[in-house]
């Protein structure tokens, strides 16, 4: 999609549910509790709203927020107060960018960002995340579940919006290659005590992956 495109769906979720706590976050956020200790170094990769960055500088991370649309960067540039280390307008299919960031981080997070591309575009993308990560860094990426209710009902919270959610085998078929330490699923019912374990793998409306990048063998 065009940069232009973000920046207008962008605009419009100004000050809207990306920016509040929810279940599904919260749920998240426990995921990625066991990764997170003051020092790490963060790449927020397709921040939108700057939701997950804050709670990253939160944990005293070090974190670079990326997004292609200059709006969602504005307004994670608000959310986390200005206290990211960077805030980088760059292009994940850029033939340069694992030449640039190069074994620069410890934490690749995405959320939302990988169904909106195409496969082969999806795995030149998680080339250059592998490439950013430094020896033994991880990558977690969060993304739609094409099994649940909200195949139905994106067209038209999103419209206009090109997305193609994950099953199971095609999200762990992209992190071919990583040593996988954890996947499943999440569910978004508002209670605190939800059944992910037993159904958010199948019907959750998130599915998730954490993945390592191996470290040399010398």
């Amino acid at each position: 999609m065009k940069e232009s495109d973000w920046d207008r769906y962008w605009e419009g979720a100004r000050g809207g549910r990306f920016t509040r706590v929810s279940w599904s976050k919260r749920r998240m956020e426990a995921v990625l509790e066991p990764f997170l200790r003051p020092g790490v170094r963060v790449l927020d990769a397709g921040c939108g709203s700057g939701y997950f960055s804050a709670h990253f500088v939160d944990r005293d991370c070090r974190v670079s927020t990326l997004d292609h649309s200059k709006e969602a960067l504005e307004m994670a540039r608000r959310l986390t107060k200005g206290r990211a280390e960077e805030y980088l307008a760059d292009d994940l299919l850029d033939p340069s960018f694992a030449e640039r960031h190069a074994e620069k981080y410890d934490l690749v997070f995405t959320d939302g960002l990988f169904e909106h591309f195409q496969e082969e575009e999806q795995r030149r993308i998680l080339g250059n995340f592998i490439a950013a990560l430094c020896p033994g860094g991880l990558v977690a990426t969060f993304v739609p579940n094409k099994y649940s209710w909200w195949t139905l009902v994106r067209p038209f919270v999103m419209p206009g919006i090109y997305e193609k959610p994950f099953g199971r085998s095609g999200l762990l078929s992209l992190h071919e290659g990583l040593s996988i330490e954890g996947e499943g699923g999440i569910s978004v019912w508002p209670f605190r005590h939800s059944p992910d374990r037993i159904l958010g793998r199948s019907f959750g409306m998130l599915r998730y992956v954490l993945a390592r990048k191996e470290k040399a063998p010398y």
